[in-house]
């Protein structure tokens, strides 16, 4: 999943983002709240970490601009402030949660993914093919008696082929919707990824991670039933 941090404090800021990134998110950050417009616009992110003081644009002035755009897109504000005042007022806006500083970076980690739980958990949560199951939100694959407990990446990407079931997917698609990014090193960590998810599945006959060469990839169902 996609975060968007903004932060002007540019250490601070970098060291949140690299946290953030090791938890295995796609993350982009931000130093103002202009920059960090612009990077919502391009990258629609799923979840938005801002910072209430920031130049060109405060956090505020940001998340209702976002709201206005996305509803649905959770966010998190981060202030040195705990007055009552700007706590109802990032309320009023939307907020989903709220950090103040100082913080460890751990505690933004874990905020983060019980926002996103909330957020996008629902009843269409489990995509189901053939003998196979992925339970999104636990990070859980079952395939005929094999459980396996997958990585966010590994929930994405396979979440990403059941949906696109039996349409072939570009390398570069894949890896902008899945990464962020089109890039030959992050493409030889998604031909990784892809080999484990055949592994995980390889107990359905009836599903095929099928390699389609100088495009990408497909998956293949041959019987859902």
């Amino acid at each position: 999943m996609k975060v968007l941090i903004a932060e002007d404090d540019r250490d601070f800021g970098n060291i949140l983002a690299q946290y953030v990134s090791m938890s295995g998110f796609t993350v982009k950050h931000a130093r103002d709240g202009s920059e960090a417009w612009e990077m919502f616009q391009q990258d629609k992110p799923d979840i938005c970490v801002l910072d209430v003081m920031m130049p060109e644009m405060d956090g505020f002035s940001l998340a209702e601009k976002i709201k206005e755009n996305s509803p649905d897109v959770p966010v998190i504000f981060l202030t040195a402030k705990s007055l009552k005042e700007d706590i109802v007022r990032g309320l009023k806006i939307g907020a989903d949660d709220y950090i103040t500083k100082p913080f460890d970076p751990e505690i933004l980690i874990l905020r983060i993914n019980n926002v996103l739980k909330r957020a996008y958990t629902s009843s269409n949560d489990e995509f189901k093919l053939s003998d196979t199951t992925l339970k999104f939100n636990t990070l859980e694959l079952v395939c005929g008696d094999t459980r396996e407990k997958l990585t966010i990446k590994e929930a994405q990407l396979l979440k990403y082929f059941m949906i696109n079931k039996n349409k072939i997917l570009a390398r570069e698609d894949i890896l902008t919707e899945i990464w962020g990014e089109d890039d030959y090193f992050l493409g030889r960590s998604m031909d990784v990824f892809i080999s484990r998810l055949r592994k995980y599945v390889q107990n359905d006959k009836n599903i095929d991670i099928r390699t389609v060469r100088g495009t990408g990839f497909i998956l293949e169902v041959l019987n859902e039933n």
